[in-house]
């Protein structure tokens, strides 16, 4: 995932001709954000039942995991990785949470130990692919059927019910009087930490830097193999916590909770604007994405539409959301190549 021959083009004087106005509306963060606005507008005046206050309450908890495994991920495919095992993260973290509550150890640190063995397991990813070299892709795949078979071979085929009350209540409550899920508040403190983190600080510069040329990234002073390591404990770490809160949420602990999750998040960060050579991308175009995906699936279930036909439509969004964000950047190469010299003809 790191090559370096293909890279979405730098900006050049010409990107900061226009007001900033237009510069801010005419994007495809932006486009998505319009696309959201109109599909719940549309939703909402056809689907029965989809404006209601429980719809939304029970659309913002499904989407919660996906909300905040996208939050690293976003950084982690900016620098041209990927980490497809973060659903397996969020399976063995759901297991660890199971069998330690089970053994009767006290409920904060069964969450610390959850969020340890989740960093631990990006701690692994980093590893084999900062310092042994191997592409993420191929170590990813690798860690997701490790991390998998950890989480089933500990448990099993049982799984673990019996929760405190309070907080399987907690992670399923909302604030008095409001429609609004708890949850929503430790999202948009790590959405504000990870969109300061990459958006306002050096490290979040070295990012962008690294997903459009790590050698350059590197002859400019940034360190790509600690950046990519600290990326993937992150995404580890995070995954964990997705874990925890889809484990009480769901009141239920197993080996094979969260699969096929690392799918909807790799597709709400592309639909959202990153670039999948890296180099390019928003918070605020993936957390559009990630929303968009869970209201098309919300109006359509309410609409009685199969979740085959769900995924179909999720699947060809990304599609062209990737030949859109591929082709887009053809015609801007196009438009500012220098043109050729006419040549003058001696009289």
């Amino acid at each position: 995932m790191s090559d370096t021959t293909t890279r979405t083009p730098t900006r050049t004087y010409r990107n900061y001709a226009h007001p900033l106005w237009r510069r801010i509306l005419f994007t495809r963060e932006m486009a998505i954000i319009a696309l959201l606005v109109l599909v719940v507008i549309y939703a909402s005046a056809t689907v029965r039942g989809f404006g209601s206050p429980i719809t939304f309450t029970y659309l913002i908890l499904d989407v919660t995991p996906i909300l905040l495994i996208a939050l690293p991920m976003t950084l982690v495919i900016i620098t041209g990785e990927i980490d497809l095992s973060v659903a397996s993260v969020v399976g063995l973290s759901s297991v660890v949470v199971g069998t330690l509550t089970q053994a009767g150890w006290p409920i904060a640190l069964v969450f610390l130990t959850a969020l340890v063995v989740g960093a631990i397991g990006g701690a692994i990813n980093g590893f084999l692919i900062t310092v042994v070299g191997l592409p993420s892709l191929a170590v990813t795949i690798g860690t997701l059927a490790l991390y998998r078979g950890l989480a089933v071979g500990l448990l099993g085929t049982t799984a673990v019910t019996d929760f405190p009350e309070y907080w399987t209540a907690l992670a399923k409550s909302r604030f008095v009087g409001t429609s609004i899920p708890a949850i929503i508040v430790p999202f948009l403190i790590l959405a504000v930490i990870f969109a300061v983190l990459l958006h306002f600080t050096p490290f979040g510069r070295g990012i962008f830097a690294i997903g459009l040329s790590s050698d350059a990234a590197t002859f400019s002073g940034v360190h790509v193999a600690r950046t990519k390591f600290i990326l993937f404990v992150l995404t580890g770490l995070v995954s964990a916590f997705a874990g925890i809160y889809y484990t009480l949420r769901f009141g239920s602990a197993r080996g094979d909770n969260a699969t096929g999750l690392e799918l909807s998040v790799i597709a709400a960060v592309l639909l959202g604007g990153v670039s999948i050579f890296g180099g390019r991308g928003a918070l605020h175009g993936v957390i559009a994405g990630v929303l968009l995906i869970g209201v098309l699936g919300s109006a359509l279930r309410l609409a009685n539409i199969t979740s085959d036909v769900i995924n179909i439509i999720t699947g060809v969004l990304l599609v062209l959301s990737v030949v859109a964000s591929s082709l887009l950047a053809f015609l801007r190469t196009r438009r500012q190549k220098p043109k050729a010299a006419t040549p003058v003809t001696a009289g």
